[in-house]
């Protein structure tokens, strides 16, 4: 309340303007923008082949691995797209919180399953794949997250009910008195959303953004297309136009770039 949360600090230095936004554009799919990059990713994979010959027997590197450390150093070196908005106010979120999402198994009907974990830039990139991959496993496994027992609960209630519960959520969302706990386990509450329909073969498309929640960034991965030596990926954004401007969108898209064309320890 009075401006404080506990996932974000209040943003004090806005221009006039910014700080109009929200009042203007108060939903996020007001202000929604849309991006496209196609990168090439040779040597990307080359550093995932090498990373995976240097432990056979860990658990495996994708390039999709690769692809969140990039959007989690952009969010380190463009801090501004770290920000969203609650309550007709801007915040500046605390941490680099990535969610993103996976097929339970590799069949049609087989649910889908949804990871929010904290990144650090600096951590190596095998580190960081173990802890992408440690919830995945425990889901896959039939282990129940935060916040599916949390929609399960919810869900017991007659629908009326159900609907005067969400929006005192969203009310005490705005005023910032939701715990911590809640919006830790809560995938929504993220600085950005990733999503690989390239795993499944298909070619990214853009998403909107969510009205609940934090999350300010969607990116979609498409699959790897070319030929060897040549193979590129294609990433669609869509963003909250009232965190930052286009022109600052565009440097940390180019941040993201550069972290694929020229992953760590190659150069």
């Amino acid at each position: 309340m009075f401006g404080r949360r506990p996932d974000g600090t209040l943003v004090r230095d806005l221009a006039p303007v910014r700080r109009f936004l929200p009042f203007i554009s108060p939903r996020r799919n007001d202000s929604l923008v849309y991006a496209a990059q196609t990168l090439p990713v040779e040597a990307a994979l080359a550093h995932v082949a090498a990373l995976n010959g240097a432990r056979p027997d860990g658990p495996r590197v994708t390039l999709f691995h690769l692809v969140l450390r990039a959007i989690a150093v952009a969010l380190h070196e463009r801090p501004r797209m770290n920000r969203f908005v609650s309550g007709g106010r801007i915040y500046q979120r605390d941490g680099i919180w990535l969610s993103f999402s996976a097929k339970k198994a590799f069949a049609e009907d087989a649910p889908i399953l949804t990871v929010k974990r904290r990144f650090d830039p600096a951590e190596p990139v095998e580190a960081m794949v173990d802890g992408v991959l440690a919830p995945l496993g425990a889901a896959r496994g039939g282990a129940l997250t935060q916040a599916d027992r949390e929609v399960s609960v919810l869900l017991r209630l007659p629908v009326p009910l159900l609907r005067v519960a969400v929006g005192f959520a969203g009310w005490a969302d705005r005023l910032g008195l939701l715990p911590r706990s809640m919006i830790e386990s809560d995938p929504l509450f993220a600085s950005a959303f990733v999503a690989n329909l390239g795993s499944v073969g298909l070619e990214a498309g853009y998403h909107h953004l969510w009205e609940w929640g934090t999350c300010s960034v969607f990116c979609v991965m498409g699959r790897i297309a070319g030929d060897e030596g040549a193979r590129t990926v294609t990433l669609k954004w869509s963003f909250d136009e009232r965190v930052a401007d286009g022109f600052y969108a565009a440097t940390a898209l180019a941040v993201v770039a550069r972290e694929l064309e020229r992953p760590p320890g190659r150069g």
